[in-house]
């Protein structure tokens, strides 16, 4: 007859019961840590399948570039065309070297400034749009923990509270009070945990992703660089 009030006890302790037993602001801890994490499992993903999708598009577009395509026929074909990566950069070059000449350009000094600058803007949006929604990863990884620890001292006031209440410090009496409050750091740390691990290797990927596409802009300078000094150096010159 006494072991019912243990089983019981631990009835009361499953993870749902606690969730329902507890208070209003633990249960808005709750709720808000286990959104956190999966709108962060939905960035992972998201940004799994989207680098995927950029390593793939970086490797086609440096086949085709050093395919010996001129690069008059291969900027005709992406310039209507949505970019990204490599192909952005190139249209962006490619647009300001268009502009340049249609202008008649005579400083080879000013063309070749236009086009890196044109190249690094291109560069940036990327790099922009490659970490969008990583600094959410950043912040959950750093405060889901103390949000979880906040629910953690509501829970254990709540148990202090219990126990002045009822003059008891019974197990039976303190043990849901802390369990809701260890339940609430457990969901902070589940919440942080991939968060934090998910950030440092995303964070790694881009910046391999922008070391391929900075490389590319420095060798594509290089290229029009020489046919700034073959077709702008002679004319600025007479």
């Amino acid at each position: 007859m006494e072991q019912l009030p243990l089983a019981a006890t631990g009835a009361e302790l499953s993870v749902w019961s606690l969730f329902w037993q507890a208070g209003w602001v633990v249960k808005l801890v709750m709720i808000g840590l286990l959104g956190a994490s999966v709108w962060t499992w939905a960035i992972v993903f998201d940004k799994i399948f989207a680098y995927a999708r950029m390593r793939s598009a970086l490797d086609r577009f440096e086949q085709i570039f050093w395919s010996g395509q001129s690069l008059e026929e291969l900027y005709r074909t992406l310039a209507d065309r949505t970019t990204t990566g490599m192909g952005a950069i190139f249209v962006a070059a490619m647009r300001e070297w268009k502009k340049s000449f249609e202008k008649g350009a005579k400083s080879p000094i000013g063309l070749q400034t236009r086009i890196d600058k044109a190249m690094d803007l291109a560069l940036t949006r990327e790099m922009e749009r490659l970490e969008s929604r990583l600094g959410f990863l950043a912040t959950i990884g750093s405060a889901a923990p103390f949000i979880g620890l906040f629910g953690t001292v509501v829970g254990i006031m709540t148990s202090f509270q219990a126990i002045a209440g009822s003059k008891s410090t019974n197990l039976a009496v303190v043990a849901p009070g802390i369990a809701e409050a260890l339940l609430a750091t457990a969901i902070g740390l589940l919440a942080a945990i991939p968060a934090v691990i998910a950030y440092n290797k995303l964070s790694s990927d881009v910046g391999k992703l922008g070391v391929r596409m900075e490389g590319f802009a420095d060798e594509f300078s290089a290229i029009l660089s020489r046919q700034i000094d073959e077709k702008v150096a002679p004319r600025a010159a007479a």
